[in-house]
């Protein structure tokens, strides 16, 4: 997809580059030639003298002054042509690597930054802001709303000013599915048994294949990126292990569909908020807060960078 796109450019300019230097290394320079061919008949005349007795000028053959410049001013020596040659295709490398990008987000609360004190839209918000601390000319567009399940999100794609970003979008972030969990969990709190959350997972799949399915119908040449789930229950019901197993379940769920797809990749974070000695969880206890929405930028950015090496998103750190 887009990786593949970036890496035909790569081997055109490449092969540009190749032969420009090869021409530039083996094409004869005229004006060292001229010289050339002017000192080597010299040397024969001055042979063809010591051997002889004759003098040069009545057996030598004539031989016009060798040409220092070139006899139409339109006429560039063969180097200098070569040496613009290089310098355009370079030039449009760099263009290509230095254009503007475009990330859209789409998915459910955690998109959307609930949680985050700041009101600076959560871990979207802080990559934004880190790509304009750093003069990327990299936008951000946010679409992430909360309580948003996948079937809610497939359908939400059908809106135009949605579906119209995505199509022009060189990656896609996506949080969905935690409302998916939820909507089982409330109807099984008090027994929580891992069989409804199975056949919901299943469900969840098929929902999350057909939203993949839509982005690349959209904009095949897009990188797409799910971010996993954390465990928001962790801290006050650690001691029920299905919730755990729950959320493992659901990831395992979602990293496996992505890597069905060449340009899906999968990001966990269920580490960043695991044993943690700061507290990264707003005060509803379930979203992040700064903190932990910090953490998610973090290693969104990671993923981001080691996808796009060849771009400088790929200097970029989020600040401490």
């Amino acid at each position: 997809m887009q990786r593949k796109k970036t890496t035909t450019m790569m081997m055109i300019i490449g092969s540009l580059l190749f032969v420009s230097f090869l021409l530039f290394l083996f094409l004869p320079d005229r004006e060292q030639t001229e010289v050339e061919s002017v000192k080597a008949v010299a040397s024969v005349n001055q042979d063809q003298t010591e051997n002889t007795g004759e003098t040069a000028t009545e057996n030598a053959p004539v031989v016009e002054k060798a040409q220092t410049e070139p006899e139409d001013a339109n006429d560039k020596p063969i180097k200098e042509d070569i040496k613009a040659k290089v310098r355009e295709v370079v030039e449009i490398a760099l263009d290509f690597f230095k254009k503007d990008q475009k990330i859209v987000a789409i998915g459910d609360s955690l998109t959307e930054g609930v949680g985050d004190e700041t009101e600076n839209g959560g871990y979207v918000g802080i990559l934004s802001h880190t790509f304009e601390d750093n003069n990327l000319n990299i936008s951000v567009e946010n679409f992430g709303k909360k309580g948003k399940r996948s079937d809610q999100l497939l359908k939400r794609m059908e809106n135009k000013e949605i579906a119209s970003a995505i199509k022009e979008a060189d990656m896609v972030l996506i949080t969905i599915g935690a409302n998916d969990i939820m909507n089982v969990l409330k109807s099984n709190f008090l027994n929580v048994t891992m069989e409804p959350f199975q056949v919901e997972r299943l469900k969840y799949m098929e929902r999350l294949r057909a939203i993949f399915d839509k982005i690349n119908n959209l904009n095949p040449d897009a990188q797409i990126y799910l971010i996993g789930f954390y465990n928001p229950f962790e801290r006050h019901f650690g001691e029920i292990k299905e919730l755990g197993m729950i959320i493992d379940n659901w990831n395992d769920a979602g990293k496996s569909l992505a890597e069905e797809y060449e340009n899906v990749r999968y990001i966990p974070t269920k580490d960043l908020f695991s044993n943690s000695n700061i507290d990264l969880l707003a005060e509803d206890e379930f979203h992040p807060n700064t903190n932990g929405y910090k953490r998610m930028a973090k290693r969104v950015l990671e993923y981001l960078k080691e996808s796009n090496k060849e771009t400088e998103i790929d200097k970029v750190e989020v600040a401490s």
